[in-house]
């Protein structure tokens, strides 16, 4: 092992293997957004796809620095701060709501003054819910049966965060709503009031639709409404679900090659919604398996870490950031295949994006910074 080897496996703790799946996540991305941003070069840089390639590089290093500083602290640090960073996403949400920039007919995003880059600010809210419940179930360890236990502290601020994010962001509104349910689960949380975090998720989920009728600009219940009836009433899918399925289709056993992608001049958004169908298209059956391989791999790693976690705030920590991770994941996959209805989710740590790639490379840091513990104690 060469000196500089040699020094970088010291520098980076934790787990070898989770930090092998971002490695390997990080090379799918460079090589998936490479190949499929060529339309939108075209259209936006005249055919510069070194432009994309470069930007998108910049954010992958940023994010993988990211990773490096979140591991080296403490992961009980995060649960000093989880309450600041819950109060402070609740402001953020409605503003983005009120004032938020119109992408593609959703204000999910805000500008930053003078520099002209969006932020999307479900994803901070997001991993700041994940660490508060952590942190709300771990200051109960025994099993939580008490009302004042769970209602005011894990299913209130659940029910207020996943509201603000699903007037724009159904689908992740959604998916942020099944990990804290899981979390509490495996919080030995009692079943009675993982029941009433249900029924009022099913009200405010009525409530906002009774408010988009209303108010159509604000909620997007019609745009729900339709890709449900798209869903349940085309059975090959709407158009971007055809066109991934061909894609998918034409990888067949090995792959096309990279670069080799046609469907990319076809599909919506090959570089972030639909990038796992042009992924198989030119890696075949074996590259879409190997990308599910490694988000199921980082989610036994995980479970792996927490028996052994002698601190119940990290376990619950890493085991709800991790199933966010593989939850998002497994939607991204599933929209292509035509299992569930477009969703308009990235694939974790592949997909091209600015703030859900840092924000992911910061959920892997957190991680790995509870696993450099359990180690440390295990040593």
């Amino acid at each position: 092992m060469s000196t500089i080897t040699a020094r970088i496996y010291a520098e980076l703790r934790g787990d070898k293997a989770i930090w092998a799946i971002l490695i390997l996540l990080a090379v799918f991305s460079i090589l998936a957004v490479y190949s499929s941003t060529g339309t939108l070069a075209y259209k936006e840089r005249g055919g510069n796809t070194e432009a994309f390639l470069i930007k998108h590089g910049v954010i992958l290093l940023g994010g993988i620095f990211l990773t490096y500083i979140a591991h080296m602290l403490h992961y009980t640090k995060y649960n000093r701060v989880a309450p600041v960073l819950l109060v402070l996403s609740v402001p953020l949400l409605m503003y983005t709501l009120a004032f938020g920039a119109d992408i593609n007919d959703a204000k999910r995003w805000i500008e930053l003054p003078f520099v002209g880059i969006t932020i999307q600010t479900s994803d901070f809210a997001k991993l700041a819910l994940i660490i508060y419940v952590a942190r709300a179930i771990s200051a109960k360890q025994d099993y939580i049966k008490d009302f004042n236990s769970a209602f005011l502290p894990i299913i209130v601020p659940v029910l207020i965060i996943c509201g603000l994010i699903a007037p724009a962001d159904l689908s992740t509104a959604i998916l942020l709503f099944l990990t804290c349910l899981f979390m509490m689960f495996i919080g030995r949380v009692a079943l009675k009031y993982i029941g009433v975090l249900l029924l009022w998720g099913v009200v405010v989920f009525a409530f906002l639709i009774v408010l988009g009728r209303f108010y159509p600009d604000s909620v997007r219940v019609d745009t729900w409404a339709n890709r449900m009836e798209e869903f349940m009433n085309t059975p090959d899918g709407g158009y971007q679900v055809q066109q991934a399925k061909i894609a998918i289709a034409n990888g067949g056993v090995v792959g096309n090659g990279p670069g080799n992608s046609t469907k990319r001049n076809f599909l919506p958004s090959p570089y972030s919604d639909f990038i796992y169908a042009i992924i198989c298209e030119e890696y075949g059956l074996i590259g879409g398996i190997v990308v599910i391989f490694l988000y199921l791999l980082l989610f036994f790693r995980v479970v792996r870490l927490v028996t052994k976690s002698p601190k119940a705030f990290g376990a619950m920590m890493a085991i709800g950031l991790s199933l966010s991770m593989v939850l998002q994941a497994f939607a991204n996959i599933a929209v292509s295949v035509h299992l569930v209805p477009v969703t308009g989710v990235t694939l974790p740590m592949i997909s091209m994006g600015g703030t859900s790639m840092l924000f992911t490379s910061l959920a892997f840091g957190i991680i790995l910074s509870v696993s450099k513990y359990i180690e440390a104690v295990s040593d």
